[in-house]
């Protein structure tokens, strides 16, 4: 609203009356459209379906987005609206997408003749046109298709008559969409194609590179901006336009390289050359037109000269340099009497560009320059003097515009006068000027770079870090001194006095000793003989615990056993362990029998009371025996497992109903982690079933609030 506001007081107009409004609407459209023709991005265009997929997705969305269930019982009142409802959305869909497809796409008369001139050259605006026209075309047959279906459904007297005029609608709005085909797939291309032009800012500072192909504007691009142009030995070899940007006195400048352009009649100019043309003839900008005065491009500069020539009408009003290019195999004082003279025509053309912009005739340094993109020789000079030439140009130009009337009623530069004709010079005093005269009597300190110059240079000269050392003796300060010794920091270790601590260190630790000998001797000696025995048994015994203990470490009983499958040689076998135990002077036959019924496991036996009579045949002894192990071991199970609902001390059950309480979420928890670990890769699982009547299926026309 302020900027409406705003905007009607510079129009001076009174926006709330109907006349004012109109005129402010009119001023705002012209203005938004002056802000989109400056800032064009093609790059957002939407992307135009085929006429198939534009069929496709306006009929499943209106099948997604409408009520699709209607029955004969219904009222004839609400079929007719459910199958009006059906045709009207349709054609809402399809205006709403050809209408995004036509406001999009720039309109050539709309947007900057540079870009309108350009779409023409690459598409021709004819087609163009034509196209979008159909596009419009299309939009107004299916808008009236649908509001003259609309009104035969209103007299539908069936379901059947009903839908049968629905399914004409949808068709004949389908048949529409399909015939414009051609224009939506030739509309598509140009937008790809369009999307992959550089981002050209008609109005911001630009610098122009033309000539001829193979002359070196590409490598001069690359020189001075960050572009990245494709620089190959023939010619054509760039087929577009190329942007880049570089900086002047704080200032972006917007650099061209527009493609080769040969001396012939415009009506035999393909499109590559348009293109460089459209760019000259539209854009404001510094020209450098580039001269190859070695002809190693394929090009005489007679030739070169009469393009020039020809194309001299499209420099007026513009700063123009001529660039003689690629002096590192011709000077410009080596070529030959006749093409010197064409320079110097081309160069007194370029003169009268200077004098129109009212700079002053001297010798013409300034509108020709030489330069080797190959040795960079002149490569910056070439930019500088292109970017202040079109500065000065344009400083120019808001000097003698009106809003500089404006600007200058804001300041006043005030000038003092003068109040006689006596001179008074700077008054400088004599202590200031005497120190200036010590300081540049002193020597000048040399630094690093000084150094690296006397002694051959960058990659010759290394600057020696430890010359600043201070040590004791400058002698020290190149020694090698190792930053790693025996794995450790040696620098951890460097303290001036080291000696001197280790020394009092040693006589510490030997103080120590002796004062610790002398307490054993002392304690032992207050001792009587019965406590001084006690004492020797109880070393006695700590003594065997230790040797105990380490060959319970080093026998085979705290050794991890050993897997058949890994003992593939046989190493670890009773025969070979009773041959060494042999050979020691022990008897092997208890530990080969201890290993044997170890190996061997233990044999499920029978129980005596499924046997009956008929087994007790052996005799009572040994079934005495295996009852008796029988019960032990059944007993020895029942005391190791007691029941869940029985608790014992020191458990920390309240009681045994704690205790059963306790025992179901311990398994209630592991369940679902169970379930997990057993599931397979083809399981299906269903975690929560709901309503299949709730989920599923189209929405019909009743309420869905409880969704």
């Amino acid at each position: 609203m302020i900027n409406c506001y705003l905007l009607s007081q510079v129009l001076d107009v009174r926006w709330y009356s109907s006349k004012g409004f109109r005129a402010f609407c009119a001023a705002s459209v012209f203005w938004y459209k002056l802000l989109d023709m400056v800032q064009y991005n093609f790059k957002k265009i939407t992307k135009v379906p085929t006429g198939k997929d534009f069929v496709d997705i306006v009929l499943s969305r209106t099948q997604r987005q409408t009520p699709t269930v209607v029955h004969k019982g219904y009222a004839i009142n609400r079929i007719r609206q459910f199958y009006m409802r059906k045709v009207k959305f349709t054609q809402t869909n399809f205006h709403e997408k050809l209408s995004t497809i036509i406001e999009e796409f720039p309109r050539l008369d709309d947007i900057h003749p540079f870009y309108g001139d350009l779409l023409h050259v690459l598409y021709n605006k004819d087609h163009y046109k034509l196209a979008l026209g159909q596009i419009n075309t299309a939009r107004n047959l299916i808008g009236k298709i649908a509001k003259d279906y609309v009104k035969l459904l209103k007299y539908g007297d069936s379901l059947y008559r009903c839908k049968a005029l629905k399914v004409a609608a949808l068709g004949r709005m389908c048949t529409v969409t399909k015939r414009i085909g051609p224009s939506l797939a030739y509309l598509d291309q140009i937008r790809q194609h369009m999307a992959r032009l550089p981002s050209i800012d008609p109005n911001t500072r630009t610098i122009l590179i033309c000539g001829y192909p193979n002359v070196g504007k590409s490598s001069f691009i690359n020189k001075i901006t960050r572009a990245d142009v494709d620089v190959q030995p023939y010619a054509f070899t760039t087929k577009s336009l190329f942007v880049g940007h570089t900086d002047y006195k704080y200032l972006r400048y917007q650099v061209i390289d527009t493609p080769g352009i040969l001396d012939r009649p415009f009506e035999d100019r393909n499109i590559i050359e348009m293109c460089s043309i459209t760019a000259l003839a539209h854009l404001r900008a510094a020209v450098l037109f580039f001269l190859d005065i070695s002809g190693s491009c394929g090009y005489t500069i007679a030739q070169q000269s009469a393009l020039f020539h020809s194309i001299k009408s499209l420099f007026m009003n513009k700063p123009l340099i001529i660039v003689c290019n690629k002096t590192d195999l011709q000077s410009l004082e080596g070529i030959s009497e006749d093409d010197k003279k064409l320079v110097e025509e081309m160069k007194s053309e370029a003169m009268k560009t200077l004098i129109g912009q009212g700079g002053e005739a001297k010798d013409g340094a300034e509108v020709l320059l030489t330069m080797s993109t190959l040795t960079e020789q002149g490569v910056i000079a070439v930019k500088n003097a292109a970017c202040e030439r079109l500065l000065d140009q344009r400083v120019e130009i808001k000097m003698k515009s009106k809003k500089i009337n404006d600007c200058l009623n804001r300041f006043h530069v005030a000038v003092p006068k003068p109040r006689d004709q006596k001179e008074r010079p700077p008054c400088i005093p004599q202590a200031v000027l005497e120190a200036k005269a010590k300081e540049a009597e002193k020597e000048k300190r040399k630094l690093e770079k000084d150094l690296e110059e006397e002694n051959g240079g960058a990659g010759v000269y290394s600057a020696s870090l430890k010359k600043h050392y201070l040590l004791a003796d400058d002698e020290w300060k190149e020694d090698n001194m190792p930053e790693i010794l025996d794995g450790h920091n040696v620098y951890d270790f460097v303290d001036p006095d080291i000696l001197q601590r280790l020394e009092e260190l040693e006589k510490e630790e030997g103080l120590l000793q002796a004062q610790e000998d002398d307490e054993v001797d002392m304690d032992v000696e207050e001792l009587t003989p019965q406590q001084q025995k006690e004492l020797a048994e109880i070393r006695r015994k700590k003594s065997v615990l230790i040797r105990e203990h380490r060959i319970k470490k080093s026998t085979a009983e705290s050794r991890p056993i050993v897997p058949r499958k890994f003992d593939k040689d046989k190493m670890f076998t009773s025969e070979r362990m009773g041959r060494q135990l042999s050979s020691l002077g022990l008897d092997p036959s208890k530990a080969i029998e201890r290993v044997r019924s170890k190996s061997r496991g233990r044999k499920r036996e029978r129980s005596p009371d499924h046997g009956g009579d008929d087994m007790m045949v052996d005799g009572d002894g040994s079934n005495k025996k295996t009852r008796l192990r029988s019960l032990s071991r059944s007993a020895s199970r029942s005391r190791s497992r007691p029941p869940t609902d029985v608790v014992i001390p020191g458990e920390g059950y309240k009681d045994s109903a704690q205790k059963i309480k306790a025992f179901k979420m311990g398994k209630n928890s592991v369940q679902k982690r169970n379930k997990d670990a057993r599931k397979g890769e083809g399981d299906r699982v269903i975690p929560n079933l709901k309503p299949k009547h709730l989920y599923s299926g189209k929405r019909s026309n009743g309420k869905t609030t409880r969704r």
